[in-house]
């Protein structure tokens, strides 16, 4: 885990990886954006008719900023991930082709449609787990810390999950992919840990899923017997 964490970090500088950086980024802003748009506009319909159009303009953006900036922390990771996923291949790409050329030169490149399925379905799959362990968060709530334990761990199995297919998808039909899911989720969960535990860490959460990203591109090689250039 230390050595897939430390190459990754001496590739951040790189051209592609830079340019995934910085399309992730854009995108997530242009996400949040929208969806902070849509609040600020609904509140104002609401205002409006709770309060009268004089008020209303300022109540309806001072809420849609307060709701904006919670959905931002309990939702980033989600948002983040799905968006990374639109452009993972291009990371996983550039650590192959730098650190495993031979499992480069016959990786099969996901393809846009598949990209934006993964992602969609990386979203999905953490909106619906979240939601259905919403009672056990709430149950817990009497322990203090059991809340904050419980959804770290849950979203660091999904993490792990996430980051993984990104990876095994160029190498590996679904029905492989079955089969080394079950080998290998010691290995994606420390990995889910490790990811979860950039995400709450202010600002070097911006770089969490590229890192998550490079990081599972060299658990991959490492769990299928890859051998570094």
């Amino acid at each position: 885990m230390l050595r897939a964490f430390v190459l990754t970090i001496g590739q951040l500088g790189d051209r592609t990886v830079l340019g995934v950086l910085v399309k992730s980024l854009l995108a997530t802003l242009a996400v949040f954006g929208a969806l902070g748009f849509g609040l600020y506009l609904g509140l104002r319909s609401m205002a409006d008719t709770w309060i009268g159009p004089d008020h209303a303009g300022g109540l309806a953006g001072a809420a849609a900023v307060v709701l904006l900036a919670l959905g931002a922390w309990l939702l980033f990771r989600v948002v983040a991930i799905a968006v990374v996923g639109l452009f993972a291949d291009e990371i996983v790409a550039a650590v192959e082709a730098r650190h495993y050329p031979a499992a480069h030169a016959v990786a099969r490149p996901v393809g846009p449609l598949r990209s934006a399925r993964m992602g969609l379905a990386s979203a999905g799959r953490a909106l619906l787990v979240n939601l259905l362990m919403l009672p056990v968060y709430l149950a817990l709530l009497v322990t203090g810390i059991g809340p904050a334990v419980a959804f770290f761990l849950v979203n660091a199995w999904l993490l792990g999950r996430d980051l993984g297919e990104m990876v095994a998808s160029r190498h590996m039909d679904d029905a492989t992919m079955r089969g080394w899911r079950k080998a290998t989720r010691g290995r994606r969960m420390a990995l889910g840990l490790v990811g979860t535990g950039l995400f709450v860490v202010p600002l070097v959460n911006l770089l969490a899923p590229i890192v998550g990203a490079g990081m599972a591109t060299h658990l991959f090689h490492a769990s299928t017997g890859g051998k570094r250039a």
